[in-house]
């Protein structure tokens, strides 16, 4: 295992408990996950990088897909391991040296996770990112659009550090989004829009998330969407940064 920042390790801290301790809190990720699998055909090979609570693995092998996984944490990949039968296709790593071979998958993708790394890490893993696609293999991924990170700060009862609630080092928008990306892939697409996963919300949470999807389909937009990008790898392994779509 590499050497941690202390960063990465506050992260590692965070997701410890939300993926081992408070699984549910993931389940508002569902149609974000369905969404970004189905832009995937089979039997494409693929890689996950941050299990979560293991929806997309689940959701792959559903589809045929050859699914690999990634996450710092040994108690989930160990748990994923176990219950999806994923052996070595899932392990224990992080972004920054991801431990499988040069070209090896069609696709990668990266749904909540940028926003978690600092720009330097964030660098680091898409070089690793465009080493592991084959040449023209996608990145997928989100992230949230625009967040305010203040909002979102809390303070330990403790200690007094203040610590954004979910791990969040960064807020993105489509043009940082853009030039990020572009920097080390041919940007294909950036686009702004809610993901609602209607069974994990209240009456009164649906009352709200179908006055926002109706406001997006008319081009407004407010709080509480993601940007959704994809990119490939240039065959000649250079980012030469196409307009998004």
């Amino acid at each position: 295992m590499p050497d941690h920042s202390q960063a990465t390790g506050n992260q590692d801290l965070i997701w410890e408990y939300y993926q081992n301790e408070c699984p549910e809190s993931f389940d508002g990720s569902y149609s974000r996950l369905r969404f970004l699998m189905e832009r995937i055909k089979a039997p494409a090979a693929v890689l996950n990088i941050g299990c979560g609570a293991g929806f997309f693995e689940q959701f792959a092998l559903e589809r045929g897909l050859d699914i690999h996984s990634l996450d710092p944490s040994e108690r989930s990949i160990g748990e994923l391991r176990a219950r999806l039968n994923l052996g070595e296709k899932a392990q224990v790593g992080y972004i920054q040296k991801i431990p499988f071979p040069d070209s090896q998958f069609d696709a990668v993708i990266v749904s909540e996770v940028l926003e978690h790394l600092t720009p330097e890490i964030t660098r680091q893993g898409l070089e690793e990112i465009r080493r592991v696609l084959k040449p023209d293999g996608r990145i997928i991924g989100t992230v949230p659009s625009r967040e305010n990170l203040l909002q979102q700060t809390v303070v330990c009862p403790c200690c007094g550090k203040r610590f954004h609630r979910w791990g969040h080092e960064q807020s993105f928008d489509a043009q940082k989004l853009q030039a990020m990306l572009s920097a080390y892939f041919d940007v294909v697409k950036i686009v702004r829009r809610p993901f609602t996963t209607w069974r994990a919300l209240n009456w009164k949470g649906r009352i709200i998330a179908a006055v926002q999807n109706v406001l997006w389909r008319f081009g407004s937009h407010g709080s509480n969407e993601n940007l959704f990008f994809e990119a490939l790898k240039p065959r000649d392994n250079l980012g030469r940064g196409r307009k998004c779509g």
